[in-house]
């Protein structure tokens, strides 16, 4: 046992090592899913902002969603989810490999 290597001496992986950092850090590289944006059918409510964990849904300096950061984005599909948009939902999910 004492020849394994401690949680001290394993490589980091999958995290970003310093604070305030996260712009240098492109993440959205392996999701499956991608949130797509419907400008004619969104409510400018920015549920999907708020809930983002990671700040991909742009908003412009008029502060109205203006789209999707996909480099950031991982696709876990809460903006969606949030949109209270009808008929339709302003952002939807598809497969990335069905992306545009």
């Amino acid at each position: 046992m004492a020849n394994k290597p401690g949680w001290k001496t394993i490589p980091i992986g999958g995290m970003i090592p310093e604070k305030a950092t996260s712009k240098k850090y492109h993440t959205g590289s392996w999701r499956s899913f991608r949130p797509v944006y419907h400008k004619e059918r969104c409510i400018q409510c920015l549920q999907c902002w708020y809930v983002c964990p990671d700040f991909s849904i742009l908003v412009d300096g008029n502060g109205k969603v203006s789209g999707c950061a996909y480099e950031y984005c991982k696709g876990c599909g809460l903006c969606a989810k949030v949109c209270p948009a009808k008929p339709e939902k302003a952002l939807t999910m598809v497969k990335e490999s069905e992306a545009k």
